[in-house]
């Protein structure tokens, strides 16, 4: 196999929009899946120009066994010195292949989930210039939904919502899809150090993605499941999955609407919160009193506590409105330096 091919007949592009190929790195995080790692490297399309294989102080000795046994050229294994999570081994290969020159870099699991023939759909619309980051998604087609476990579909339309509200990208879906492309030139501008290092690290870099304003895109693809099996327990980050989409949310909110930018759906939130807050108040102080005295609250009373409830949740739907509607949509990465 030819450790590097054309790929402007796979993804669309043509000559004349590409002066030579560009270089598409593949980072594959491994812990546990030396049984499965062969396999991906060897599923990797030849388009691929790279292939970075992150040990995370992974207790079977993963780069190892591919340093042994894997003859690909493009391979080159990352070992941490301590494990650092998915998320961790993730950032350590991002930041590896952006430094050695990657166009793009796109994100791999070892457990063999992801078909490496998706590639080129991945990484075409961040080549043609139209996203900056790409993640799949497995929900598009209804015949493949039957193939995930029940228990998955409904976690992750939950996971869905809470990331459409924290991210800001109400458009996306499957949020935990692992199989992710990004233009290297966003990844010297995200926080690597910040994002997140475990499970929670995809939905942490869309919040970090829409802080930049990158445009986001879901790629279609079929759901894969094999032997392997996950690390992931929904009892044991349930409680922090929660804070954290609760973090992100207020801080995405404060610097989009407050920090970088005052518009007018920043003054319907500000309104809103606290038409609905004083409302509240008043109400549960009028029934309070009413429950003390045993004298019935005056309809007047009612009304105008009634009223700053409706005016204030009317202004949070016309933010909701203006939040959905400001959804990245000019890809960033051609605007940016070389750094």
């Amino acid at each position: 196999m030819q450790p590097y091919a054309d790929p402007v007949a796979s993804i669309g592009l043509t000559p004349q929009a590409q002066a030579e190929p560009p270089r598409i790195a593949v980072v594959v995080p491994c812990y546990r899946v030396r049984e499965h790692i062969l396999g991906v490297i060897e599923d990797v399309p030849a388009m691929v120009w790279r292939i970075y294989v992150v040990d995370d102080a992974c207790p079977d000795r993963s780069g190892q066994y591919v340093e042994e046994h894997c003859r690909d050229p493009r391979v080159q294994v990352i070992y941490n010195e301590v494990n650092r999570g998915v998320g961790g081994a993730v950032m350590a290969g991002y930041a590896r292949a952006a430094a050695d020159g990657a166009d793009v870099v796109v994100k791999m699991d070892g457990d063999g989930q992801m078909e490496g023939a998706a590639l080129p759909q991945l990484v075409g619309p961040i080549l043609r210039g139209d996203a900056d980051y790409t993640k799949g998604n497995r929900f598009y087609d209804l015949a493949q939904i039957g193939r995930m476990p029940k228990l998955r579909i409904f976690g992750n339309a939950m996971l869905s919502f809470m990331t459409k509200i924290s991210s800001g990208y109400w458009d996306l879906f499957d949020p935990t899809n692992g199989y992710t492309a990004i233009h290297a030139k966003l990844v010297a501008k995200l926080p690597l150090r910040k994002i997140s290092p475990r499970y929670f690290f995809e939905t942490d870099m869309l919040f970090r993605l829409n802080i930049v304003r990158a445009v986001v895109v879901d790629v279609p693809m079929d759901a894969r499941y094999g032997a392997e099996t996950s690390n992931l327990r929904i009892s044991k980050i349930l409680f922090d999955f929660l804070f954290k989409h609760l973090r992100n949310t207020c801080k995405r909110v404060f610097y989009n609407y407050f920090l970088r930018d005052l518009s007018l759906a920043s003054i319907e939130l500000a309104f809103g919160a606290l038409f609905v807050t004083v409302g509240f108040a008043m109400g549960l102080g009028f029934w309070i009193e009413s429950f003390r005295s045993g004298v019935p609250t005056s309809a007047g009373s009612v009304m105008l506590a009634a009223l700053q409830i409706i005016v204030g949740i009317q202004l949070l739907l016309g933010f909701l409105a203006y939040d959905i509607s400001a959804v990245p949509k000019r890809a960033v990465h051609p605007l940016l330096r070389d750094e």
